[in-house]
């Protein structure tokens, strides 16, 4: 049966570079009439037939998945197949749809001319008749197919009938970590393909960055000529011009034409070269360093079938991120999103339409990538790839496909590759041993891993000449991730290793039920649950805190202090910093009072200039220079004075603020007083806080556990959990009152261990400032992290107003938190919150030094000594951590605040390292001081 064939269908012309052109052509995009059927055995008959009734069918819209329309349901696995591995047999329950479309030619349209019907991309396996005649069948979900069909068209009345399996032999090559979803989802269109045309090309422009020339070279039919009248090149095969190069950095583009007598195919040209030098990935003679995201291709509404605007809106984003790269992962993307890399800026790697990765749990037996049956879809899937984008300057290395282990399959491809374009390098991580790739890439290799890699240690000969990668790294798996600027330094400590791409840039929520759905809400009975959930960006396309922390970790420009003042470091690879202006403001106790422009000098990609630091006013509190570096001018992804990157620069400290005395004396009776603050005489608890009522604080060592927390062999939370950190229990050993003191001591532990921790709080007020010492000292053996250390307490849910001086705008965390500055700031206790599509901790605000929570000017402060870190929200710990969608968070009737000494860093666990030694949190002796003030 043609389903099971392990071929890469039948009936499609060779590949060819996509491009458009003068001869018309005709959308078949929009409404067809749409019938799914359980099997194919339960399929209608003779739907190809023109006079087949289609009356009684329902709509459905092209390009779109049929599961997105009502028809079935989307399944997510990441490794595993949702059906018997038994290649190349799929299950005969084997959705079936039918999709027919009838439509006229335009009046224009030439007559008796060849003509093409074009389909970009159709998961996972079509069979097409146009006008009852059978145009062949369709492997390669993500990758195009073309059917000769001109001497079929008829002016009005054309059928076009396609028939799509949910499941084919293709399917056990397309196991990307994704939502299995199926249909024709990319754009289908009927092109006239004029005789004497432009049947293909290949237009190679490569830079020599020592004459500063460009050479042009055109491989195509005899009769074809290209025009690039800005260069003065006219009616050429090729041509030896000066030219500015491109790059990611500078996207320079000339406009051409490639042309017959009969056709025109409008080119947008970037000249540059890619080599290996000495080990190291060089364009255009500068070495790069890749600061890249893996993007998934994912709509919310519209799974695979992403809007030409909302393609736009991912390449703007990524740009305004300091995002210079992305691998294509796991298969090409739909071809207009590479000429947006092509005019935006991006470096591309291009990665085929291959993954085979459910065979892994199998032990590779049976995997396709050694069987030489499947040798012929191997390579036709490279073939098709590399034919489709080999015009695009923004494609710098071909990725042979992902996680199908290795075998002589993929050497073909590599070595097909190599034939056919030899001007970029192949890379594919599977080859662990580097047989056939030219460069040499890892995923989630741990820091310590790479930099043994970096000093060249490997055992390995020739992966220690090639250049290094890590093709995915930092899990963007909710709250995280954390340990980026870690990996940067290995990135700037080696010339060799070039730096990664992210997984992954989107989160694959989908919109359901009023909250974005992953695996398992569409009742799979095998699925990989919300490990879908994994990108910078929310399914909306919101930036999450790890593409600001990205962003600031990779800034292309570095400011620091110095000891003689400022230093600005560029870490561009290819553009000097002429296209960008400084500005500076000096804010104390995070108030403004100075700003102004700051001159620096031209500074080349890679240098750096050293400034002094401008004169500033005398002020009496906590100084900070800020300086920040934007575009002077507009360009294609940005407005003019978009910020790029920016420093700060302690100049003053701050004034110590007047200490608590022990002044007030404690008032007993029933409640105790004690400035302030009345408590409760039995447990010491404070109660109420001026006109407040309060409930609270107690030790605190439990965080609902992040994605990170959950995931690796040996997660923290199970570490926890096992540990009973998320049920403690508050023993009070005495409440001592002395006349200006009230000391509590209490043990807390959690139940049916003989370990806890002894927590004193110790108290004393002055005036309406009342004052907490908390002394925590562990007891008996801890078996693991903890989560937190610090306070929490209930506040009236009306004190919704938050403002505080200390590290912001947005959560930081111990090993994410390079994109908070400090400063003053004002939020909402909603917008606090992080929405994860999977709730976890978030929100927490570093360094506070005071932090200020109110409404209608009436509220409490609390003072730092000398500061803390907080998070404030509507629901408890315990909340977050049942929740397993936003919209289960109900708020209650208390505004629950945490105050922390110390959180447990984030990592990358849910698929990578752990948190690095340095921001791990262990049971420790510790003292912790904050000052409660009532505000009215």
């Amino acid at each position: 049966m043609y389903i099971e064939d392990m071929g890469p269908g039948t009936g499609a012309l060779p590949p060819r570079a996509f491009f458009t052109s003068d001869a018309p052509s005709l959308s078949l995009d929009g409404t067809w009439r749409f019938h799914l059927s359980p099997s194919l055995a339960a399929a209608p008959q003779d739907v190809e037939r023109e006079d087949f009734d289609d009356s009684g069918w329902g709509t459905l819209t092209v390009p779109g998945h049929w599961q997105l329309q009502g028809h079935g349901s989307p399944a997510y696995t990441n490794v595993v197949y949702p059906f018997p591995v038994e290649p190349p047999f799929v299950p005969s329950e084997n959705p079936t749809g039918d999709h027919r479309l009838k439509f006229d030619l335009p009046s224009d349209w030439p007559a008796d001319e060849p003509a093409v019907l074009r389909f970009d991309g159709i998961d996972s396996c079509g069979r097409v008749w146009l006008n009852g005649s059978e145009l062949g069948v369709t492997r390669g979900s993500r990758l195009p197919s073309e059917f000769d069909v001109g001497h079929l068209l008829r002016p009005q009345g054309n059928v076009l009938v396609v028939r799509v399996h949910q499941w084919s032999s293709g399917s056990y090559l397309e196991d990307q970590d994704m939502w299995w979803m199926s249909g024709i989802f990319r754009s289908v269109t009927l092109l006239s393909r004029p005789r004497g045309g432009v049947a293909d090309y290949h237009l190679r422009a490569s830079y020599d960055h020592v004459s500063g020339l460009g050479t042009l070279a055109l491989d195509a039919a005899p009769d074809v000529l290209v025009t690039v009248p800005e260069l003065g090149v006219h009616d050429a095969r090729t041509a030896e011009v000066p030219v500015e190069p491109w790059s990611a950095e500078n996207p320079r583009l000339y406009d051409g034409v490639v042309h017959t007598a009969t056709e025109r195919v409008p080119v947008r040209i970037g000249f540059r070269t890619v080599a290996i030098e000495d080990g190291v990935i060089t364009i255009n003679g500068s070495r790069v360093v890749f600061r890249g995201v893996n993007r998934h291709e994912h709509h919310p509404r519209f799974g695979r079938a992403v809007p030409r605007e909302v393609m736009l809106a991912d390449v703007l984003l990524m740009k305004r991120h300091n995002v210079n790269a992305v691998r294509t992962s796991h298969y090409p993307p739909d071809p207009h999103f590479l000429q947006l890399c092509d005019e935006h800026g991006l470096w591309v790697i291009d990665e085929c339409d291959l993954e085979t990765h459910g065979f892994g749990g199998l032990g590779w037996a049976g995997n396709p990538s050694d069987d030489p049956r499947w040798a012929e879809s191997y390579v036709d899937r490279m073939r098709r790839t590399i034919e489709r984008d080999k015009n695009h300057p923004s494609v710098v290395m071909w990725s042979l496909g992902n996680e199908s282990h290795t075998g002589r399959n993929l050497a073909a491809m590599a070595s097909w590759v190599r034939d056919r374009d030899p001007s970029r390098p192949v890379h594919y991580e599977g080859d662990f041993e580097c047989e056939y790739v030219d460069v040499y890439s890892r995923m989630y290799a741990s820091h310590e891993e790479v930099d043994q890699i970096g000093r060249r240690e490997d055992t390995n000969a020739r992966r220690r000449t090639l250049p290094f990668v890590l093709c995915e790294f930092a899990h963007a798996m909710g709250n995280g991730p954390g340990g980026m600027l870690e990996y940067r330094e290995l990135f700037e400590r080696y010339r060799h290793v070039q730096g990664g791409f992210i997984w992954e840039w989107i989160d694959h929520g989908l919109e359901a039920d009023g909250h974005y759905a992953y695996g398992g809400d569409f009742g799979e009975t095998i699925h990989d649950g919300n490990f879908v959930i994994d990108g910078l960006v929310f399914p909306d396309r919101t930036p999450s805190p790890g593409l600001l922390e990205f962003a600031k970790v990779f800034e292309p420009v570095r400011i620091t202090g110095t000891a003689q003042g400022i230093r600005v470091e560029s870490h561009y690879d290819h553009v000097s910093l002429d296209h960008l202006r400084f500005d500076w403001v000096y804010e104390v106790d995070g108030v403004e009072v100075a700003s102004g422009a700051l001159h620096v000098p031209p500074v080349p990609a890679g240098g750096h200039a050293d400034l002094d630091v401008p004169q500033l006013p005398e002020a009496s509190g906590e100084g900070w220079l800020t300086v920040r570096t934007s575009l002077a001018a507009a360009t294609t992804w940005a407005e003019a004075g978009h910020v790029v990157a920016w420093g700060q620069i302690a100049v003053a400290e701050a004034t110590p603020p007047t200490p608590v005395g022990a002044v007030e004396q404690v008032s007993t009776g029933d409640v105790l007083r004690l400035g302030p603050g009345e408590f409760d005489p039995a447990t010491g608890v404070l109660t109420r806080l001026g006109d407040h009522a309060v409930d609270g604080p107690r030790l605190d060592l439990w965080r609902a556990p992040t994605d990170n927390d959950r995931g690796s062999e040996r997660p923290e939370e199970r570490a926890w959990r096992d540990a009973g950190l998320h049920r403690l229990q508050h023993r009070v050993i005495e409440v001592g009152v002395q006349e200006t003191a009230l000391v509590v001591r209490t043990r807390v532990a959690p139940p049916a261990v003989g370990f806890g921790m002894f927590a004193d709080y110790h108290w004393t007020a002055d005036g309406d400032r009342l004052r907490l010492r908390l002394d925590v000292t562990p007891d008996g053996e801890w078996p693991c992290t903890i989560p937190r250390l610090g306070l929490r307490l209930a506040l009236p849910a009306e004190l919704d107003a938050a403002e505080w001086f200390g590290a912001g705008p947005g959560e930081a965390y111990a090993d994410s938190r390079q994109a908070a500055r400090t400063g003053r700031f004002r939020s909402t206790v909603d917008e606090l919150q992080t929405p994860y599509v999977f709730p976890q901790e978030n929100g927490n605000r570093a360094d506070a030094r005071w932090l200020r929570l109110t409404a209608h000017n009436s509220g409490i402060q609390v003072s730092g000594e000398p500061v803390f870190d907080f998070t404030a929200r509507r629901w408890t710990s315990e909340d977050l951590d049942a929740a397993r969608h936003t919209d289960e968070l109900k708020p209650r009737e208390h505004v629950y605040l945490n105050l922390d000494l110390a959180q447990h860093g984030l990592g990358t666990a849910s698929c990578g390292p752990g948190v690095l030694p340095q921001y791990r949190l262990h049971a420790q002796k510790a003292s912790f001081s904050v000052v409660f003030t009532p505000l009215s």
